[in-house]
């Protein structure tokens, strides 16, 4: 967690100085947008031969490799601001590294968790793991916000080092081994197999598509810095609070999910909270006050970490050893998808009809797409309890 945490602060810190910065030198929401497209096409290419790679061979390493090309990238923005570069293709370059550090270390670090911990304390560890990462996403956008004010080049000096600590940390983590078989055949057909099993199991395929369309839609990250300076006006310093809200939220949800479990209507609540995530984003895209859109965010991140908490629990306990990094690619693809190319939605669209259009627009998608999985996945609305969905090897 440790780990973890330490990651999820270097890289609110150094998004929230990408945010401003880039906005900063265009003006532009669509250069928003390519920040999140840059980043999710070298993940999209890396991700799901990377989820094979982590069934295979030791996750560990992989962790390391993709934090030291994460300390490359940090090095990289920060050469760059120094140097007064201002050419966006240089800064989307150094993104679009660490978007390839992304893609490798996002399905082992989704399948790291398991083999820490045994299942019948997962969905406890996978709350305390929330707790941790919503906490470091809480104190990053606020201190990126501040240390802003000083200049981005320190935002990014502190993120290499953070980055650095985080390769020593995760060097020295001792995990379980699995006993379970390995898959057979070309990199090919096990991913293949991988991305069969979860169509075949219309819980997982239905609980990691409705995040997809459901936080594509919704996402408003990309267009804060714009509700920061021109429609809140609340500078560097708001934008952090603005990013940190959602995970103020979450955080408090994530404290009372270690203490009381979810134990009944997992299902059912999951799509309760979609709907609620979309309700608080129509109402955060119309406000003008700067509290009140603190508070709608704050409600944003409170809904999505049940959201969160009961996904990622089902898709760990429905998965067997041997296909988890390759179920934690899927996932992780999705997610980038619904993140990255969420922001580039958000964008484009901000671009063609403006920034509160957008988010509105957007806020209402995500209930319509709540609407429309409650009726194509029935057995995903029904689960009653964890235990229904856990896998026996």
């Amino acid at each position: 967690m440790a780990v973890r945490f330490a990651t999820t602060l270097g890289t609110q810190i150094q998004s929230v100085a990408v945010g401003w910065q880039v906005y900063d030198m265009t003006l532009d929401p669509v250069a928003l947008g390519f920040v999140g497209l840059v980043m999710f096409l070298p993940m999209v290419l890396l991700v799901l031969p990377a989820g094979d790679m982590a069934d295979r061979v030791d996750r560990r390493w992989m962790l390391i490799v993709s934090y030291v090309i994460q300390v490359a990238a940090s090095l990289g923005l920060l050469l760059l601001t120094v140097g007064g570069v201002r050419e966006m293709w240089a800064f989307y370059s150094v993104l679009a590294l660490l978007g390839a550090a992304l893609g490798l270390s996002q399905p082992a670090m989704q399948s790291f968790l398991p083999f820490l911990v045994t299942l019948d304390r997962l969905p406890k560890a996978i709350a305390w793991n929330a707790s941790s990462y919503r906490t470091a996403v809480i104190l990053g956008p606020a201190v990126g916000g501040f240390l802003y004010e000083l200049g981005p080049a320190v935002n990014y000096g502190l993120t290499t080092i953070i980055y650095i600590l985080t390769v020593v940390g995760m060097w020295n983590i001792r995990m379980r081994v699995s006993k379970s078989k390995k898959s057979t055949g070309t990199s090919y057909e096990r991913i293949v197999e991988g991305i069969r099993y979860m169509r075949q199991r219309p819980i997982l395929y239905g609980a990691i598509s409705l995040d997809l369309f459901a936080m594509f839609l919704g996402g408003t990250t990309a267009l804060l810095p714009i509700y920061a300076r021109d429609i809140l006006v609340v500078g560097p310093a708001g934008l952090g609070f603005l990013r940190t809200a959602p995970a103020v939220g979450a955080v408090l949800v994530a404290i009372v999910l270690t203490r009381w479990q979810l134990r009944r209507h997992t299902g059912a609540v999951m799509f309760a909270c979609v709907a609620i995530f979309g309700a608080a984003t129509v109402v955060f895209g119309l406000s003008r006050d700067f509290y009140v859109s603190l508070v709608a965010l704050c409600v944003t991140g409170a809904a999505d970490m049940v959201s969160v908490y009961v996904r990622s629990a089902m898709i760990q306990l429905a998965t067997p050893d041997n296909m988890r990094g390759r179920i934690g690619s899927l996932n992780s693809l999705f997610i980038g998808a619904s993140n990255e190319l969420g922001e580039f939605r958000a964008g484009m669209t901000a671009g063609l009809f403006g920034t509160v259009p957008a988010v509105v627009l957007g806020g209402f998608g995500t209930l319509a797409v709540v609407g429309l999985w409650m009726r194509l996945f029935p057995p995903l609305r029904k689960v009653d309890r964890f235990s229904e969905v856990t896998v026996r090897e």
